[in-house]
């Protein structure tokens, strides 16, 4: 059952069988071993780690000259812990496997080869990719043939690149087609890895049915389902709920005699238990006793739990005894449920073992505990254990009541000391002492009023799950809190649970209000207006502010008169100026508004509220009544910051979309003699750009360019206004007309234009500008100076981007992470200049608050291209210790900087770390351990490894037995190198070029002339082409006598074009390189 502990069905990595240690006949390793952080001739001796610190051990001392006093126990066991440590690692790293390569070393020809024809860094082959792209575009499509989707994949793929392609899948429906397709295939074949891999993706999707069809055709396929199949229906079942059917599915299992996972059990028990179906969870778990599944910490919780709850009190306690027997340390929860049960029993002996067996095993009590524990002896009088207690938590410093603590949060919010709110707030809760309604609200509002929405939904969240009635006071906080997130359902529900306490006040009405504005859902909010008059709810001047404004954004002209007609009767708005400014201008229609002559009399230059007056605009202009729009505009510039309001609008209006408007009124200014600002007139041409309206952006440009005030933001507008419309010809004619103008464009014109010049390809524009700018010391920010490099880097100007780099730091402008990911990267990796890429990662480390993965691989990539291997493994150490956990690909790369090195024992120590951490190792991770075992002529190692990954759900490839037959052939063992080649069609793979091309080496390199003369005889039709293998043919027709045939394929070579290798003998004896 090995094989079918697939990658594709595992999550957890499989660690692979010990080997037995054996020694290392270092006569035979040819290559040495360079160690990695120091060299120590053999003639030195060495310390062990448990010898005593001081003392020359070159020189030790006579065996009874001034004899030591004996060790303390504490020092006695340091040094047995140390010895242990230290064998312990010596049997880890005894026999070959310490000093074996794990990566390929080739030569110049082989990498360019290899570059062109394999993965390029890529997870799988390039038809491998190409065929899961393929299918997954299918998710976009209604309709299609999967047949012929795939029809230039037919023969193409193997069935492990098959498997790929299936496992790489997200869409249920190209999952079913192309498993149908891929049975049509000649590679294919039934497979309970194949058939586990479209159940797991069926159950994650929840596609139940077409999961239990599918493992219904593996059964009649003949596949027998193993534990790891098996556990895939049950987790599926389990996840989606449908506990009968996972039952039903576990009894069948049962009667197969498959024996579950752990996992499996445990996912389960989980999923009986949220259900609270806890009779089935003790079912479940008996059968798990039975069969002789070890659990695990999470199993015993999980159980304990259910036993408790079904009434099944004396099994709790002899399952959390076996717990306990097991190591496991119990969880708090558990020692309430046994501490609780047995308080309710009046078990008080009990109850105070397992409150002493928490505390011996460090597990904190929680305030349900003490609360158990009090209530308990004060039940039975037992005021002295009570006062224990207490003393018990003045020791450990338990503060006071939450009244006090609920005024303290308050305090701390008020004076905005959030950190010390929270803190407070923590100890509470850690306390137990969280109850009131009260103290959970002025913990929410803190969080409110410090913008983190979540927490504060959390301790609302939190208050609920406590079954604190929610107050009136409550629902407000969380409708507040909803409004916030901008979340419309929770907010309407909320709100309706508000009103069911009585009238909503005015305040809660505008939060929904401002929260339906926001969204633009303006039926919602006009719906809500409606709602809220009819229910007679009493305005106040926010709320009226808000209705005004929805009114006029939609030209409700009507219902903000009669709104105002309303509100004049209510005293406290007679001296509210923005509800003055409207009733005055409303008073001007006079159409059923009622005259109030003090409103009229006010003098608009002095008493007018410029922001109703700009609100009052919007509605005349959605209106198309122009004579009041041009009432308003003169009103709004006879007023102090009139003007500002009036550009205000118009960049709304233009951030709207609603440019017909702003034009308009752009055009009213212009007859009013005034004009816009440039903030609006570059509003204007960045929306013409975006919308490529080119003419539009060019006529504004030209009305306001030739002002005296004209700045630098109308030209960075309209330089980005041609970048985005594709005109960077005109882009960089604008950025000169403007520098000979004497305007400054500052960072933002400049990168805007660099930037499309190098997009253009025009790199000597794109130097000019950059050098300009450096040599006129224009102020510029991190942005500009990082187009500025990676500019002149795809110039391939490497020093001028370093020079630039340097001006960058000494104008006092901080790089960021990406500044220094480039220049260790494309500067100073790239030109080998490792010493300054090492000072640029200090000192980004000094400079940025973290640091991520890729800057330290950068400089750890370039260290091992440089043979610097005791600085790479310093630096990989050092990434770790700054809490940066490495990834699979960062392990690729330290891997194949060992390699390269030929520190096989390193290799072998980063291939087992890397499964520790749960990295999964995948084919390139085989394909250089088998590199690793042929270079240290320890082939039959290298042919376990391909063995184990078939048997890990790791198909090897023709690459991993190229490996193995080019070692083969390079030794003489023309006979192991056959046999292995003709294994190849049992692993399902397909020999490719590379393989045939040296088998057919190796026959001519030692003389196997017949031989090779069949070998070629037998795969000509697949080598059509080929230079090396028919050169090697006509050598061997040659060397054979028959020159009939040589001649053949020279004729056939000439028509083609194809050079003939004359430099190749037969039987040479000499290596001969594959091209």
């Amino acid at each position: 059952m090995e094989c079918l502990k697939s990658s594709f069905l595992f999550s957890t990595p499989l660690l692979p069988p010990h080997s037995k240690p054996h020694k290392t006949n270092t006569k035979n390793n040819k290559k040495p071993i360079i160690p990695i952080y120091s060299y120590t001739p053999s003639d030195q001796v060495h310390r062990d780690p448990w010898s005593p610190p001081t003392g020359d051990p070159t020189k030790p001392k006579p065996r009874h000259k001034n004899p030591k006093n004996p060790l303390s126990d504490k020092n006695a066991r340091r040094i047995i812990k140390g010895k242990a440590r230290y064998l312990s690692v010596l049997r880890r790293n005894q026999g070959p496997q310490a000093q074996t390569p794990r990566w390929i070393k080739r030569t110049p020809e082989q990498m360019i080869q290899y570059m062109q024809d394999d993965r390029k860094g890529q997870l799988y082959g390039k038809h491998v990719i190409a065929a899961i792209k393929k299918v997954r575009s299918l998710s976009e499509v209604s309709e299609y043939d999967m047949r012929m989707v795939m029809g230039s994949f037919v023969g193409k793929l193997t069935f492990k690149e098959m498997c790929v392609v299936l496992k790489e899948q997200k869409g249920w429906r190209q999952v079913r087609d192309f498993f149908d397709w891929m049975k049509l295939q000649l590679s294919y074949h039934p497979s309970v890895i194949v058939y586990t891999i479209v159940l797991r993706l069926y159950g994650q999707v929840g596609k139940l049915n077409l999961a239990e069809e599918v493992f219904l055709e593996m059964l009649d396929a003949g596949c027998e389902p193993d534990e790891v199949a098996c556990g895939t229906m049950l987790c599926s079942y389990a996840k989606w709920g449908r506990h009968k059917s996972m039952l039903s599915f576990y009894s069948a299992v049962k009667e197969r005699g498959i024996i579950l996972s752990v996992a499996v059990f445990n996912f389960m028990l989980s999923s009986l238990q949220k259900k609270s179906l806890h009779k089935e969870v003790v079912h479940v778990w008996r059968d798990m006793v039975i069969k002789g599944v070890v659990p695990n910490e999470f199993t015993y919780t999980v159980v304990i739990s259910s036993l408790v709850k079904e009434g099944l009190h004396e099994d709790a306690f002899k399952t959390f005894d076996e717990m306990k027997n097991n190591g496991f340390v119990p969880e708090e929860i558990i020692y309430n449920l046994l501490i609780n049960v047995n308080a309710k029993n009046g078990n008080r002996d009990e109850v105070q073992q397992l409150y002493e067996d928490m505390r011996f095993r460090r597990v904190a009590p929680s305030n349900y505990t003490c609360a158990t524990l009090i209530s308990l002896y004060y039940k039975y009088e037992d005021y002295p254990r009570v006062l224990s207690l207490f003393t018990e938590m003045a020791r450990n410093k338990t503060p006071a009541d939450e009244v006090i603590y609920g005024l303290l949060i308050r305090v701390y919010g008020k004076l905005g000391l959030y950190e010390d709110a929270c803190k407070t707030f923590e100890k509470i809760k850690q306390q137990g002492l969280l109850t009131n309604e009260k103290t959970h609200l002025a913990m929410a509002q803190v969080h409110l009023a410090s913008g983190n929405v979540d927490k504060a939904l959390e301790v609302v969240g939190l208050m609920k799950s406590k079954n604190i009635p929610f107050s009136r006071f409550a629902y407000i906080v969380l409708l507040q809190c909803y409004v916030t997130k901008e979340n419309v359902v929770a907010t309407e529900g909320t709100f309706l649970a508000l009103c069911k306490t009585g009238l909503p006040d005015a305040g809660s009405c505008n939060d929904v209000l401002n929260l339906y504005m926001r969204l633009n859902l303006m039926d919602k909010a006009k719906e809500f207006i409606l709602r809220i008059k009819n229910n007679r709810i009493q305005f106040d001047e926010e709320l009226y502010r808000t209705v005004m404004e929805i009114y006029c954004k939609e030209g409700m002209l009507l219902e903000a008169k009669h709104l105002t007609n309303q509100m004049i009767k209510n005293e406290s708005f007679k001296n509210c100026k923005f509800f003055q400014t409207f009733y005055w201008i409303l008073c001007e229609h006079k159409e059923d508004v009622q005259i109030d002559d003090k409103l009229v009399t006010i003098k608009p230059t002095d008493k007018l509220d410029t922001t109703a007056l700009g609100t009052m605009l919007r509605v005349y202009l959605t209106n198309n009544n122009f004579s009041k729009t041009r009432m308003l505009l003169k009103l709004l510039l006879s007023c102090a910051g009139g003007s500002k309001i009036v550009n205000q609008f118009i960049t709304s209006l233009t951030k709207d979309g609603e440019i017909g408007k702003a034009e308009s009124l752009n055009h009213q200014l212009i007859t009013l003699g005034s004009r816009m600002e440039e903030v609006s007139a570059a509003s204007l041409i960045s929306h013409y750009g975006k919308q490529h309206m080119l003419k539009q952006a060019e006529d504004i440009f030209a009305e306001y360019v030739n002002s005296s005030t004209s700045s630098k933001l109308l030209y960075n507008c309209m330089i980005d206004a041609y970048a985005k419309c594709g005109k960077q010809e005109k882009a960089y004619l604008l950025y000169k007309q403007a520098t000979e103008e004497g305007c400054v464009l500052g960072p933002v014109g400049i990168s805007i234009v660099v930037n499309a010049l190098t997009n253009e390809g025009k790199h000597q524009e794109t130097e000019n500008i950059i050098s300009r700018s450096l040599e006129e010391n224009l102020k510029l920010d991190t942005v500009a100076y990082n187009t500025f490099i990676k500019s002149m880097l795809k110039a391939g100007k490497l020093h001028f981007a370093s020079s630039i780099f340097e001006r960058m730091c000494s104008s006092g402008v901080a790089p960021s992470i990406q500044t220094y990911n480039t220049m260790i990267k494309f500067v100073y990796g790239k030109d080998q200049k490792l010493d300054r890429a090492v000072e640029m990662l200090n000192k980004a480390r000094s400079l940025v608050a973290s640091l991520d993965e890729k800057s330290y691989m950068n400089l750890i990539g370039y260290y091992g291209k440089a043979g610097m291997i005791h600085e790479a493994s310093q630096l990989f150490s050092k990434m770790q210790e700054e809490g940066i956990k490495p990834r699979k690909i960062s392990y690729n790369i330290m891997i194949y900087v060992y390699a390269n090195a030929g520190v096989h024992h390193e290799v072998e120590k980063l291939f087992q770390a890397m499964q520790t951490q749960g990295c999964l190792p995948d084919s390139s991770t085989y394909l250089s351990l088998v590199q690793a075992y042929t270079d240290s002529l320890n082939y039959s190692k290298a042919e376990e490894t391909i063995q184990d990954m078939q048997s890990k759900g790791i198909s090897p490839s023709c690459a991993h037995f190229t490996i193995l037959l080019s070692a083969f052939i390079k030794a003489g063992l023309i006979d192991e190198a056959k046999r292995v080649y003709e294994g190849i069609s049992t692993f399902g793979v397909t020999p490719d070029l590379i393989c045939y091309r040296t088998i057919m080496k190796g026959y001519l390199k030692y003389g196997r002339v017949e031989e090779g003369i069949n070998f070629y005889e037998s795969i000509c039709e697949s080598t059509k082409g080929d230079k090396f293998i028919l050169s090697v043919a006509v050598h061997l027709y040659k060397s054979a006598g028959m020159e009939s045939h040589a001649k053949e394929i020279l004729s056939s070579m000439n028509k083609m074009k194809i050079r003939f290798l004359r430099k190749l003998e037969v039987g040479s004896g000499e290596r001969v390189k594959v091209p």
